[in-house]
Order: C-alpha cells, then structure tokens, then sequence
C-alpha cells in the first residue's frame, strides 16, 4: 500500500476510534441514567461520564451531562492519583468523594473513578458524577455557615476493592443521609456504570488490537488543540470587559470579567468580583473554570470536542477572596447560583467580538426548589411522612441572533425539565399548575424564550417547607442590541404573599408555593421583528400585551 493511502487508512481509523470513546461514555451515562435511585439523575440528567488516559488527562465525555460537572470533573481525575496513582490501582476498584474542591462544587455532587484493565494491565479511566437528593446536614440550601453543616462529607476513598463493597463506608454513608435507600443505591449505579465503561473499552481495544491508549490521545489532544487554537487565532485581539450582577443573599452581587484574546489563547480575569458570602452560595475555583470555559468554547470552538486539550487554550485569573474562589471550609451548598450566571458574562465579553454568534441573557440559573415536609418540619403535629425532593426547572433562555430563545429550557446546565409526574411518585407533593408564563419574554427582533408558572403544595395542603435557591428576581437577564428584558422571576405564596427568594420556609397548612420563572431576554430592535413571528405569539396567547 502506498503511504498516502496508508495515512488515509489511519486516519479514516482513527475517526471510529474517536466515535466508539463517544459511543463508550454515551452508554457509561444512559446506564447510570436507567438504574440510579435519585430523580435528579433518571429524570433530569443532572450528571457527567467520561473517560481519561492514565494521567487523568480527559479524552471524551459523553453527550449527555452538564458543563458544571463535565469540565469540573476533568481536574477532580487528577485529585484521585494524587492520592491513588495508577499503578496501585485494581480491577474492581472504585474510588469515590464528594469533596467540594476536588470534586465538583458542592457535596450533593459524587464523583466516582475506576479504571480500566486490560491482559492484567491499567490502560485507562472511567469518571461520573450525579448529582444526588440528600446527604444530610441542613439539606440542599444557602443557610450553612460552613460546609460542615452542609452534609456529610466523603474524602477521596475506596467504595469497592477489587469487587468487594467498603462495609464501613457504606455504614457511614447509610447513617449521614434522609434517604439512605436512594443514596447507597446511587453509588452502586454510578460503580455499575463505570464498570460497563470499562468494559465497553476494553472491547474497544480488543477489536483494534490497542495495548495503550496513547496514540489515539495523542491525536485527539493535538487534532482538538490546534482546531481551537485556530478559532481563537481568527477573533480580533484585545480585552474586552463585562459585568453582570446577581440578587446575592445579603447582599447583591457583581461578577466582573476581563478577556483578553492573544494569538492562541483566551485569558479571563475576574478582578472586581463581589467578596466571599457568608453563605452558601459561594463558587470554588473548580466550578468557575468549568462554567467559565463552557461560556467560552460554545461561542469561539463549538464543533471542536471537549477535552483536556481542547480546554487548555482557556486561562482563569480568579483573585482570592472573591466569591468565585472560595476557600475551605466556606458553604458552597449551592455554588450554581451564582456559577450559572458565568456563560452569560463570558457571552459579555465576547458580544463586542462576534456579536452574531452570541444569545442574550437567559434564566440561567435553575429554579430547583428542595421541598421537604413531615417530622423534620412539623415535629408532633406531621400529617405526612418525612421526605425530602428537589424538582429541576428553568426559566427561558436568551435570544439567539437569528432565532428566538427556548422556552422553559436550561441554559447552562443542559439538564432536563423534570417531569411533575416523577416527583409526585416520590414526595406527597401535588404540582397544581405548571404552564408557561405569558409576556416574560424579552422583546426583540428575536425575542427571548418564555419562563414558566408553577403552583406546587403537599398533600391534603399539609405543611411543608421549601429551601429557596433562586435567582434573577431583583435582576432580570437582560437583552442585547437593543432588546429588552426578560421578565424578573417571583417567589411567593398563591395568596400573593412574597417569600425571600433564598434560605429555608416554612409553607403554611393550607397554602401552596407559587413559583414565576424568569423569562429570557430580546435581541434586537423589537420593531424589526417578524409580523408573522408576533402574531403567532398572540395566538398562542403567549404575548397578550
């Protein structure tokens, strides 16, 4: 054969290679998604799988899964050979932590990691991450004072050893969480897995003859570097800055943003961010390099595939004591609050370079409320069992230049709407209404998509309680180019009694959470828009204004 057909040949290999790893970390995920406990995984898919090389370098993430946790998860590999390297590792081994800062933001998160072998031989790592409904303390919430009182907390350890289960840890685990069953039964879905990862690449490396995985990281990781080198290389050099503010829990907050686009490389400073909360809604470093990166690549590289290479391009200044960089033992419960709101501030910067590749601000951060009821809230006087739940939803996304924006869709997160059916199975909660939310929509030439109405109370209208994580009340995510702005969110009882939009309350007998979802804000002169588009608005009965 001559060379240039060889090298065709190799390449031509090399491109199902790369769609079988996809193919590897897609089922990793769909299997964690058919046989986990929590909701949040099954229904919203608020999760991560991947797969590394053995030095914990990120080579594919499946399709399914969230930014936060994707491009988090890629540090948190290296954090487990820190402390396990490679060459002490067995078949059957499955590591685990939910460690906020080595992991990915905040303890609801479990990350496992097991590797995979080959003829007796370590040849590469399986990683995921779910987010989970439980693991104790004061619950999902901004009311810690530190992460000690925000649950239970899990060091980078082994679960299993060589196939057998970690008694002990299983023991600890079962004893620091409202829902033992759910929570242990995760853990083994997120072991299972990784096992069938492993397998899957092995099976991989079997059919191709492969002994390591270094050639083909090889060409993945120059292939994905310099295609995003190249983008990069084609935007206007300079710096371009950004604000945007969030309603904060004691007091408001500001992430500023300063990009600097050089030849091949993409430098964020985060100078002049709001300082450390005292409470949980703190962002570590981890979370915001995820967030950052992800707001960053879907606008400059967004066919390039995301992997350690393709990430390396993008550099983070984030200066200590900002609430981007937070510290151990800081509460971090609910760091998406604010980390959510970076796609939009990278979006900022880089609307005065490519305008037309950018949306306006969305929701962006999810409304997922904790509702927990019983016992725990109504002591003696309960009328129902205890529970504890968290339901996933957003509000509308921005516009697009050329499309409007989606409505009741999460942006940044990617996670889906959970459906009200599910959560009704698990809680004695009933979802009274649920619709989208006429006129919230930024006006626009391309408006911005819809937010939603939700009514939601306990059975027989007991008492319940609700853990307030909510955002772009007092600051509406606003359009661009002269759209306008999506409509703020609302918190409140159906009786038009307002609730603080963040920490615990108590949900009265008789009363029901009424829930406005923020809409996402117009691009565009809302004159330019398309007579058609707005008429059909009408008729929907979406825009009555």
């Amino acid at each position: 054969m001559n060379e240039p057909a060889s090298s065709a040949l190799s390449a031509i290999q090399r491109q199902i290679q790369w769609n079988r790893l996809i193919a590897v970390v897609e089922e990793q995920a769909q299997i964690m998604i058919r046989t986990a406990f929590s909701t949040t995984v099954r229904e919203a898919g608020d999760l991560s799988a991947g797969v590394f090389d053995i030095q914990g370098r990120m080579l594919a993430q499946a399709v399914t899964g969230t930014p936060g946790h994707v491009n988090s998860m890629a540090e948190s590999v290296g954090h487990f050979l820190a402390k396990f390297p490679a060459h002490t590792m067995r078949p059957g081994d499955h590591y685990i932590t939910n460690d906020p800062w080595l992991g990915t933001g905040h303890l609801h998160d479990l990350t496992v990691v097991t590797p995979a072998f080959r003829n007796g031989r370590i040849v590469g790592l399986l990683a995921n991450t779910a987010h989970v409904i439980d693991v104790g303390g004061l619950g999902m919430g901004p009311e810690g004072r530190s992460v000690f009182e925000e649950g239970l907390y899990i060091p980078i350890v082994k679960c299993f050893s060589e196939g057998v289960a970690n008694d002990t840890f299983f023991d600890i685990l079962r004893a620091g969480t409202r829902t033992p069953a759910e929570l242990e039964g995760d853990v083994y879905s997120l072991c299972a897995c990784n096992d069938a990862g492993a397998r899957r690449l092995v099976a991989m490396m079997d059919e191709y003859g492969m002994d390591a995985l270094d050639d083909l990281a090889a060409h993945i990781f120059d292939a994905s570097l310099n295609a995003t080198k190249a983008a990069i290389a084609a935007l206007p050099r300079g710096t371009y800055a950004a604000s945007i503010n969030s309603d904060g829990y004691e007091a408001p907050v500001t992430l500023r943003a300063a990009m600097t686009i050089g030849a091949d490389e993409i430098t964020v400073d985060f100078a002049g961010t709001s300082g450390l909360s005292g409470r949980g809604i703190n962002v570590p470093a981890a979370y915001c390099r995820a967030y950052s990166c992800f707001g960053i690549k879907v606008v400059v590289a967004p066919e390039v595939p995301n992997n350690w290479a393709s990430l390396l391009p993008f550099r983070m200044q984030i200066p200590e004591g900002c609430i981007l960089n937070a510290p151990r033992p800081f509460p971090v419960s609910v760091r998406h609050v604010v980390g959510q709101l970076l796609p939009d501030l990278m979006m900022g910067c880089l609307h005065q370079v490519v305008p037309g590749r950018v949306a306006a601000e969305g929701s962006s951060c999810l409304w997922n409320p904790p509702l927990r009821g019983g016992g725990q809230v109504s002591g003696a006087n309960a009328e129902l069992p205890d529970f504890e739940v968290i339901t996933f939803n957003s509000g509308g996304t921005g516009a697009r230049p050329t499309q409007d924006g989606l409505d009741g869709t999460a942006f940044p997160s990617g996670v889906r709407t959970m459906p009200v059916e599910a959560t009704e199975n698990v809680a004695p909660v009933i979802f009274w209404k649920k619709e989208l939310r006429p006129d919230s929509a930024g006006a626009g030439r391309t408006r911005g998509g819809f937010g939603q109405i939700m009514e939601v109370g306990a059975k027989n209208d007991a008492e319940f309680a609700i853990n307030a994580i909510f955002d772009r009340v007092a600051n509406p995510p606003r359009g661009r180019d002269g759209g306008g702005d999506g409509a703020p969110g609302w918190v409140g009882l159906t009786d038009g009694t307002p609730l603080r939009t963040k920490g615990y309350q108590v949900i009265p007998k008789g009363k029901r959470l009424r829930l406005l979802l923020p809409g996402g804000g117009g691009m565009g002169e809302p004159a330019e828009r398309d007579p058609n588009l707005a008429e059909r608005d009408r008729a929907d009965a979406l825009v009555t204004r």
